[in-house]
């Protein structure tokens, strides 16, 4: 006789679950001004609960002391958004320049919503402008000219350089070096891969503007430089047998090399217009710097009283669906002061972490991590992340994400330390006061940074420059 035992076991576990009031304030949290904008709008139109508080509005495009409406004069634009989203790296994402008129104007009329919205260009209109923020000679801006207008619709230069132009147009032919100075200058504007000349090359000038530190990367690399015949034919024994790899790491790299693009042109064709909307303005009043939410940009939502008086007083069998929407439209109305609360402390917390920045610019912003703010306001990092995720702030410098301002940490020789963004605007400043007859090359750069006690790599100094839209030392040069 066989006895079976059954064995019973007893296991705790805690499970955290999200109510759904709470579901909706993360959702609300981390939607940009523009997302936010249209789910508030969604909300007034399909609840009958909820009404539009104008005079909320109409408070807060005056006051205080005109803040939001002067200010968001300044701040709300018709910008392109960012190629790359900026993060702890430090890569900059500000925007400056002249905009236009706020929602409110001060003579109390609607502002236009179509001078919010970008209008739709081509790549060669788009590449266009961005050559017009370098400091160019006429003969190497026409050089560049003619590959961005050689461009395909793929983004491709098909042609050979010499075969873009005739060679009268110019004084003197240009050179070889002369066409490849332009080429690299062409293929560092905008998204990366443009101006490739064959998949190979398209593919690597992506694999270039990531980290390299990323795991798979440089196996990556390898794979587009010397074996993308074989990953084309899915050969993947071949493949790792060529590159003396982990089957692990062959798949991390395969899958970072599909995640390019091979047709970076198309995404100009197929791009929305992109516009922002700032969701605080910080002015300096009486020496300090204060921090207003952008509520003139967005509808503010009420309790339609009379109607929630009336469906108190009434004594209907079936009251569940319409008492679900009234229990809705009073989340919804507390969940948007909540979202304005947390998004004002937290840029409160930036702009006191960052004052140094908002006095002396650029060169004077310090190192910061999301957690120094969840420390500084007590609160769970990821809730930081999500108050600064896509989110805008309207500054005397211009328009800047909020994560701008988080910048990775660099060492000194000297034991201290200093930020990403503030090396950035040390290149900036040696490159505008350089002499343009001899301009620094990258390695002069470094060498510059590391007198005066800042040590980075070449390829760190060539990284920033590209960010800032500064062309490389040959390109600067004037004769």
């Amino acid at each position: 006789m066989t006895l079976i035992h059954a064995a019973h076991e007893l296991r705790l576990h805690q499970q955290t679950a999200l109510t759904p009031r709470l579901q909706q304030s993360v959702k609300l949290l981390q939607m940009s001004a523009l997302e936010f904008n249209q789910e508030v709008r969604q909300a007034l139109v399909e609840n009958p609960f909820l009404e539009e508080d104008e005079e909320s509005a109409a408070t807060a495009s005056q006051a205080p002391d005109g803040a939001d409406a002067s200010a968001a004069q300044a701040a709300q634009a018709a910008v392109a958004a960012p190629a790359s989203a900026p993060g702890d790296d430090g890569n900059p994402a500000g925007y400056s320049g002249d905009y236009p008129s706020a929602r409110r104007a001060n003579d109390g009329a609607p502002m236009d919503m179509g001078l919010w919205v970008g209008a739709s260009v081509s790549l060669q209109e788009r590449l266009d402008q961005e050559l017009r923020t370098y400091r160019l000679s006429p003969r190497d801006r026409l050089l560049a000219q003619y590959i961005v207008q050689a461009l395909d619709d793929d983004g491709y230069l098909r042609q050979p350089l010499q075969e873009l132009a005739d060679p009268s147009v110019f004084g003197a032919p240009p050179d070889e070096s002369e066409w490849r100075a332009a080429l690299r200058l062409v293929q560092q504007l905008d998204a990366p891969g443009l101006a490739a000349r064959d998949l190979r090359e398209c593919l690597a000038l992506q694999l270039q503007g990531l980290d390299a530190q990323r795991p798979g990367v440089a196996l990556a690399s390898r794979i587009v430089e010397q074996h993308l015949d074989i990953l084309a034919r899915h050969d993947y024994e071949a493949l790792q047998h060529a590159l003396g790899c982990s089957e692990s790491s062959l798949r991390q790299a395969c899958e970072i090399v599909r995640s390019l693009d091979p047709r970076p042109g198309r995404r100009y064709d197929e791009a929305p217009p992109a516009y922002i909307v700032p969701d605080v303005i910080v002015r300096e009043e009486s020496g300090q710097w204060r921090v207003y939410c952008n509520r003139g940009a967005v509808p503010q939502p009420r309790l339609h009283r009379v109607y929630a008086d009336l469906f108190r007083t009434t004594r209907y069998r079936d009251r569940g669906p319409m008492a679900q929407e009234l229990q809705e439209a009073r989340w919804l109305v507390r969940n948007v002061e909540q979202r304005y609360s947390t998004i004002q402390r937290v840029a409160e917390a930036i702009v006191r972490l960052q004052h140094m920045f908002f006095e002396y610019g650029p060169v004077a912003l310090r190192p910061l991590m999301l957690r120094e703010v969840s420390a500084e306001l007590d609160i769970h990092e990821s809730t930081v992340s999500r108050a600064t995720a896509n989110k805008y702030m309207a500054t005397p410098m211009g328009i800047l994400e909020f994560k701008y301002f988080f910048s990775r940490e660099l060492a000194t020789d000297t034991g201290g330390s200093c930020s990403a963004g503030a090396v950035r605007a040390l290149i900036a400043e040696l490159i505008d006061n350089e002499d343009p007859r001899m301009p620094l090359s990258d390695v002069a750069l470094a060498s510059r940074l590391a007198a005066d006690g800042i040590v980075v790599a070449r390829r760190t100094v060539s990284k920033y420059r590209a960010q800032m839209k500064r062309p490389p030392a040959e390109m600067r040069r004037q004769y």
